[in-house]
Formats: C-alpha cells, sequence, structure tokens
C-alpha cells in the first residue's frame, strides 16, 4: 500500500512540477532555447521513470506470487516504460544529427510505408549517393537494422516524442505516406521551413478515400495517375485552396510488383486453387457482412482460401477475427494472413475477392486477373466528396476490371471462377489498357521522384 501511494505521489508530483516549469521557461526564454529544454526535460524525466520502474518492478515481482497472468502484466508494463525512453532516445539521436544529414528524411508511420519508399530510397542512396535520414513509428522496422551507411534510421514510437519530432522538425525534405498533416495532432514544422512531400498508399481517387482537407497542408504531391491531379486542382478551385506543386509520379509499389513478377516463376504446383480475400475496414466491409458465408461457401467448393483482414480490422473486430479462426483455423485449406501478404501467395492465386480495399487494384494492375467485388457500401471518409463533381477511379473502372457481386448471390461466384480460364488473354489485354491509361510512369516512379528531390535538395543548398 506504501509503495503504491509512493508511486502515485511521484506521478503527481511530476505532472504539478512539469506544467508551471515550461510556462516559466516559455515566459523567460526565447522559444529554440525553450524547445531544447522541453527536449532535455522530458528525458530526465524519462530516465527518472525508467529507474523507479526498474525498483517498482522488482518489488511487484518480489509480492505478485508466482501467477504467470501477473507476472506477465508486469513485464508489458515494463517494455512499455522502456519503448517510451528509447522513443525518446531516437529523437535525441535525430537532433545530434548535422543539418546536411537530416537534409532529406522520410518518415514511415507503419509497416507498408517501406513499400511506397523502397524505389526512392535506393534511387536516392545507391544511385544519387545522397544521405538520408529514415525515422520509423514501427519499433520492429527492418530498416533499422539497414547496412546502406547511406540510410541513418531512428525510431520514434507513435507517442509524444513523435509529436515533438514533427513541431520541431529542422529538415530541407519530408517524404511521407501519412495523410491529414497539419489537422490532427502532427503538424507542420515551428521551427523550420521544411518541404513537405506527400506520396499516396493507394491509387484511388484522393477526394473519396482520403478525409476532406487530408494532403492540403503539403508543398508537393507525388500523383498516382491524371485523375489524382484533376481531384486535386479541382478541390483547390471548390474551396480557394493555394495550389500545390503537383508531379506525375505513379505508384512505387507497383512497379515493385511488376518487377518482381517479371523476375519470378510460379512455383507452387496447386496454382489453380488459392483464391486470396482482401477486405476493407469499417462496418460494411464483406467481411462483417457475409464473410463467413464466402469462406465457407469456396472451402466447401474445394478451394484454398487466403483471408487477409485488413489492419484495422484486426485491431477493432478481435470476435470477428476470433470467430473466424474458430470456425475455420482447423481446416487445413484456410489460411488466416495478418501481415502483408507475399508475393508468391498473389502470384499463385486465381483471383481476389474483395470490396473496397485498395490491395484489389494492385492486384489487377500487376497480375492482369479479374478481381471480384463483393458489392457492400462504399467506406466514405469525406463526407463532402461529392462536392468535387468527379467520379472516383475506383467506381470508374470497378467493372472494366472485374466482376461485381451481391452479397446476397455468392453462389455466382462459383460460376465466375470457373468461366475465368476461357477470357483469360482477354482479361489480361483489357486490364493492361486501363492499367497504362491509369497510371504514370509504369517501372519509372523511382527515378521520377528521386530527381525531383535531389533538385529541392540541391536548391536548399544554394540557398
Amino acid at each position: 500500500m506504501i509503495i503504491k501511494h509512493a508511486r502515485l505521489l511521484l506521478i503527481i508530483a511530476i505532472l504539478l512540477i512539469f506544467p508551471q516549469f515550461v510556462l516559466d521557461a516559455y515566459a523567460y526564454i526565447d522559444p529554440v532555447t525553450g524547445s531544447a529544454i522541453l527536449t532535455v526535460i522530458a528525458g530526465i524525466i524519462a530516465a527518472g521513470l525508467m529507474s523507479f520502474k526498474y525498483y517498482w518492478f522488482k518489488i511487484k515481482t518480489k509480492f505478485s506470487g508466482d501467477s504467470k497472468e501477473n507476472q506477465t502484466k508486469i513485464i508489458n508494463e515494463s517494455n512499455s516504460e522502456s519503448s517510451f525512453v528509447s522513443e525518446w532516445e531516437g529523437l535525441k539521436k535525430i537532433n545530434r544529427l548535422s543539418q546536411d544529414e537530416r537534409s532529406i528524411v522520410f518518415y514511415a508511420e507503419n509497416k507498408a510505408s517501406m513499400n511506397h519508399f523502397q524505389g526512392l530510397i535506393l534511387e536516392l542512396t545507391e544511385k544519387m549517393n545522397l544521405q538520408i535520414c529514415y525515422v520509423t513509428s514501427i519499433k520492429s522496422d527492418p530498416i533499422l537494422s539497414t547496412r546502406n551507411k547511406k540510410i541513418l534510421p531512428f525510431y520514434i514510437g507513435d507517442g509524444t516524442a513523435r509529436t515533438k519530432f514533427f513541431s520541431s522538425l529542422k529538415a530541407k525534405i519530408l517524404i511521407m505516406d501519412m495523410p491529414d498533416l497539419g489537422n490532427l495532432h502532427i503538424k507542420r514544422s515551428n521551427e523550420y521551413p521544411v518541404h513537405y512531400i506527400y506520396l499516396f498508399h493507394s491509387m484511388y481517387s484522393v477526394h473519396s478515400y482520403l478525409r476532406k482537407g487530408a494532403v492540403d497542408n503539403y508543398d508537393t504531391i507525388f500523383c498516382v495517375g491524371s485523375h489524382q491531379i484533376k481531384e486535386i486542382r479541382k478541390t483547390e478551385n471548390v474551396y480557394g485552396l493555394k495550389p500545390k506543386k503537383l508531379i506525375n509520379y505513379g505508384y512505387g509499389r507497383l512497379d515493385t510488383l511488376l518487377q518482381k513478377k517479371k523476375d519470378s516463376q510460379i512455383t507452387n504446383s496447386n496454382v489453380n486453387d488459392l483464391i486470396i480475400i482482401a477486405p476493407s475496414y469499417g462496418n460494411n466491409n464483406l467481411l462483417e457482412k457475409c464473410g463467413d458465408k464466402l469462406i465457407d461457401l469456396l472451402l466447401k467448393s474445394n478451394f484454398r482460401v487466403m483471408l487477409r483482414p485488413h489492419i484495422r480490422t484486426l485491431r477493432d473486430s478481435k470476435e470477428l477475427i476470433d470467430s473466424i479462426k474458430k470456425k475455420f483455423g482447423q481446416n487445413p485449406n484456410f489460411i488466416l494472413e495478418t501481415g502483408v501478404i507475399n508475393f508468391d501467395s498473389l502470384n499463385n492465386s486465381i483471383c481476389m475477392i474483395s470490396d473496397w480495399s485498395g490491395i484489389s487494384l494492385e492486384y489487377a494492375f500487376t497480375f492482369e486477373r479479374t478481381v471480384i467485388f463483393i458489392d457492400v457500401p462504399k467506406k466514405i471518409l469525406n463526407p463532402n466528396w461529392s462536392d468535387i463533381k468527379l467520379e472516383p477511379i475506383e467506381i470508374s473502372i470497378r467493372d472494366k476490371i472485374g466482376h461485381i457481386v451481391s452479397p446476397n448471390n455468392l453462389e455466382e461466384i462459383l460460376d465466375l471462377i470457373r468461366s475465368l480460364d476461357k477470357n483469360t488473354q482477354n482479361i489480361s489485354e483489357q486490364i493492361k489498357e486501363i492499367r497504362q491509361k491509369t497510371i504514370y510512369n509504369i517501372g519509372g516512379s523511382a527515378h521520377i521522384g528521386s530527381e525531383y528531390i535531389r533538385q529541392l535538395y540541391n536548391e536548399s543548398k544554394a540557398l
């Protein structure tokens, strides 16, 4: 009881003393110095908490008995505290870099970010010999152990250290695939004129799949195709926004997949029976609406099924995922993929079944195969999307790259799958034609983007 109270008193003391110190600091010290002081204070507090946590951990372990549940809880608490410290330590290391070392910065919000950065980073570091700083919120990000000396990687998590990183960033250029800069808690730097570049993580239309204003606070946008150029310019016109620099870029993820396809060979002997189900997220996604029935139908028809729920569904709908595991987990023909679908699985599949997930276009444009779309209500993040009066690309080409099936008529899917072999060539040619009209610089987006970044970098050095 005494220990519990002591811990509580320490936390209260920190909460009471820290704000007053901050107010005093900003009352008598210039903002830059004040910012530096804040960073130091945060580090001191973090170190103090870690020291306290160490002894607290030992005491709790001693008095918690042999309960594995208690031991696991204590360990998780300790790991959380350790992560907090490592995040602030990462920020401190970034701030110690020279100006040139952090002139070009990439920020990765999640594991998928590298799918879109990969080509750009290779061009910048290996072909142009430029130094980059790579900042990630993923503790297990493989790039943290990279051997490429032109990449300086740092982990900052997704908490207060990240917020501080963005608000105090001193870089020439920041490239990221996270929308809503300046709209939520992630702000533009108030200490340096950073040039912000946004990289799309989907080929979908801007006004339909992102929130209103999601890209308004960027300086440059790397656009996937002409549809995004039109949508952004129309948005600027409708809402009276300052024009942004728009680059005819392309889609790096597609370039990577097409290259892998070119370099690979189908090795799975059972290439005629794997079907991938890749839903979007939200209350109306196909998994919520008819997932059980669809999986059951395909398995009973002797197909192998790989289900890849959206990461948000895995996080927010655990009961649904547990129910699917319980019902189909023991079936040898069922695979639940909770990470990124590996290339071989994509390459060796018959078709993909989706709803409104962006992966559907990646699949169709890479493998030139049919996507079966379950006709559930479209997820709307921007309720004002109709203001732009342009039909979203994911709607206009939907029936041209695949088939649309009602969730009430799932049996139609079986006939569609069985007929795929008969129309393979026609479907392939049709998708190729649509791909060429829709996407910029197929196979060459990294070169276009890296040249633009190098130009910005050289211009900044000349100032």
